[in-house]
């Protein structure tokens, strides 16, 4: 089903029957969708659907074969890396990013490494830190002392040095224990309550839908289904395919058979055994 833009909705990114991949081989089919001004729209699908291709596109990393992107009306498909950031859009890749042997005062200071306003960066560094008051007693620290968890909000902090339009995650609650999920997660959501909209991939397909204002379901390269993360989490064709089961009523409200720390069990690659 292809991505319709919602009833007043104002789209900040918007990709139009984009084509892309690696080697000659398309990994994107004609994938068309829009990311709301001031939402948070994840993307869920198994693996292989294309999630971290459409991001490489998104970033520029990945040039599109056909198609367009655009944000705010402006065409960014095919312009390089520095130029799209330059624009406002950053992105937190999958791996930990940071360097390990540099405190974490320097690594978030990397963030605004193409600020040429040493002022300028450092007014950016405490407006980060009062977002992100937890981050202060680590400034001295190794990023590699810290747990993944920690170096995760240290990354979303280092993202937000450039004042971005827009943050792209790409699948933030990789490799991290669920009781630290909770913690990044509602990271996510305070980004969001600052103004920034939210470009997600997440494995955990049931914890992102709900995280999120709109959802969007890629399979074999292609937009199967989208729409509020709350249509897409409890349709019930997606949710038999990628969630284990429909979720509905108690479960969609977040009690249910979920995990302790609410985010839910079963991934967005599980569940296709059976077809």
């Amino acid at each position: 089903m292809p991505a319709q833009p919602e009833a007043g909705a104002v789209p900040a990114l918007a990709v139009e029957g984009v084509f892309a991949g690696y080697g000659g081989g398309d990994v994107l089919r004609g994938v068309s969708l829009q990311v709301v001004q001031g939402g948070i729209t994840c993307v869920v699908g198994p693996n292989g659907a294309g999630k971290s291709t459409l991001l490489r596109a998104v970033s520029g990393l990945l040039r599109p074969r056909e198609g367009m992107i655009t944000l705010h009306g402006e065409p960014i498909a095919g312009k390089s890396p520095r130029a799209i950031l330059k624009m406002g859009v950053v992105q937190v890749p999958q791996n930990h990013s940071l360097f390990r042997e540099m405190t974490v005062r320097e690594n978030i200071g990397l963030g605004a490494y193409i600020l040429s306003d040493r002022r300028l960066a450092e007014r950016r560094l405490a407006g980060v830190l009062e977002m992100f008051p937890q981050v202060t007693p680590w400034l001295g620290q190794k990023a590699g002392s810290l747990s993944g968890g920690q170096q995760r909000l240290v990354e979303f902090a280092r993202s937000l040095m450039l004042d971005p339009v827009m943050v792209v995650l790409d699948e933030p609650s990789m490799g991290l224990a669920p009781k630290v999920l909770r913690s990044v997660y509602d990271a996510i959501r305070m980004m969001n309550a600052q103004g920034k909209t939210i470009l997600l991939v997440e494995q955990n397909a049931r914890a992102g839908l709900r995280l999120s204002t709109h959802g969007v379901v890629l399979e074999n390269g292609q937009v199967r289904l989208s729409g509020t993360g709350k249509e897409v989490l409890e349709h019930p064709e997606i949710g038999a395919l990628y969630l284990g089961g429909a979720v509905t009523g108690a479960t969609a409200n977040g009690s249910g058979a979920e995990g302790e720390d609410g985010t839910g069990a079963v991934n967005g690659t599980a569940s296709r055994a059976g077809r």
